[in-house]
């Protein structure tokens, strides 16, 4: 049973990370948004709508189906949320329209990328040690990061070559079959269920959902310490959507660059490194002093973002854009995970997640509505250095830089 055991646990996390990988076509909005600009003659604004709305159903979706992934499962939702996504980009294959894109790629896929998030996290957590949760969080959620280096450079030939609407069509048939079979292998450790934590000392046995530290969504939200991350992650998250969402068309105004797409690759590079590394590191280092270094280091990329006028300068601040946004990524479901225990996980995740949803509307549509208004996105990166220095002073409000990595410090209500 044990070598069974040891065995599903990676088949788990090995369909999780491969489900976000088919999930990162929201990843490469940059380059698809530059198409719609280019092959449809639609503003920058509306064709960051798609992108935003996606975002704020991304989150709304996991709120939802992260408390019914916590009753039934993750194989359900994961498999609702793989025909939502590959049926979203397939309808907007038949639009021209950007609104009804809003509803096609925006609500449809965007939810069904939301299940996918709250469906693959959660089970492969509970598959493994607590000492292990920020590696195995940063692995899962690197699929993502990853799937732009494919995705990017298939994009960019299909819509050379076929254009917009089959890109979507093609993109979207094949990560529906895809998806769907690999969220059949999703499921949570057999009640009962326990893993051998190793340390350098001893040997010992860590029951799974045994921890007085499950908190309800409703006991998360009584404490402080939520609403501080809550925050944090919106405001830090926006600066690296607001370069995913528009990297391409920034190398093309900035530079005078049209191979923007390798810059999503490159950037997808370091988003996927950051997450792996951010998980890990932040095992060892703790929670709030990687949040720290995360926010400081992005804050002066932003700050500096407008004086990268060659493409070495500016690769090398897509990089760090990356690098950070990525690592955030890793370091706050880990943080939910470490607070409030994994037998509510879900639910819980999904809640934090609406911060990103928020940071999804700052960080493209700021980039947006300021391009369009003055041809430049130096104000933009202006914004995103201001956001991120206030993610950095609530750094310093924890009672100590372990704070984070101790849920019985933060058990007061508000």
């Amino acid at each position: 049973m044990d070598n069974i055991n040891q065995s599903k646990k990676f088949q788990v996390l090995g369909a999780a990370t491969g489900i976000n990988f088919l999930a990162g076509i929201l990843y490469i909005w940059s380059v698809i948004s530059k198409s719609l600009i280019s092959q449809l003659s639609w503003s920058s604004k509306e064709a960051s709508l798609p992108y935003t709305i996606s975002t704020v159903f991304f989150v709304i979706a996991m709120v939802i189906f992260g408390k019914l992934q916590d009753a039934k499962g993750p194989r359900l939702t994961a498999t609702i949320g793989s025909i939502l996504m590959g049926l979203g980009l397939i309808l907007s294959g038949i639009t021209t329209s950007p609104t009804v894109m809003i509803l096609t790629f925006g609500i449809i896929a965007g939810s069904g990328i939301g299940i996918i998030n709250v469906s693959t996290t959660p089970p492969s957590v509970k598959w493994f040690p607590p000492d292990k949760k920020g590696l195995i969080t940063g692995i899962v959620v690197a699929g993502v990061g990853f799937s732009s280096i494919f995705y990017s450079p298939i994009a960019n030939y299909l819509l050379d070559t076929v254009g917009i609407s089959k890109t979507f069509i093609y993109i979207g048939t094949g990560a529906l079959v895809l998806s769907i079979l690999l969220a059949q292998i999703l499921k949570n450790p057999p009640a009962g269920y326990a893993f051998k934590e190793q340390n350098k000392f001893k040997t010992t046995k860590v029951n799974i959902g045994n921890s007085s530290m499950n908190s309800t969504w409703r006991e998360m939200l009584k404490t402080k310490t939520f609403y501080k991350l809550w925050i944090m992650l919106a405001f830090s998250s926006s600066a690296g959507l607001m370069i995913i969402g528009h990297i391409s068309n920034i190398a093309k105004i900035q530079v005078n660059w049209d191979n923007g797409f390798l810059l999503v690759i490159f950037l997808a590079i370091f988003n996927t490194l950051g997450r792996i590394l951010g998980g890990s590191i932040s095992d060892k280092l703790g929670r709030v002093n990687l949040m720290r270094i995360i926010f400081i280091l992005q804050g002066l990329n932003m700050f500096f973002f407008s004086k990268y006028l060659n493409i070495g300068l500016i690769a090398t601040g897509v990089a760090i854009a990356g690098l950070c946004y990525g690592a955030g990524f890793s370091v706050f479901p880990a943080t939910v995970s470490d607070l409030y225990g994994i037998k509510n996980f879900g639910i819980n995740y999904g809640l934090m997640f609406t911060s990103w949803g928020l940071g999804g509307v700052i960080g493209p549509m700021t980039g947006a509505i300021i391009l369009d208004s003055t041809n430049s996105y130096n104000i933009a990166y202006i914004v995103a250095f201001i956001l991120l220095v206030i993610s950095t002073v609530i750094t310093f409000t924890f009672k100590s830089p372990t704070e984070i990595s101790e849920p019985n410090l933060i058990k007061e209500n508000i």
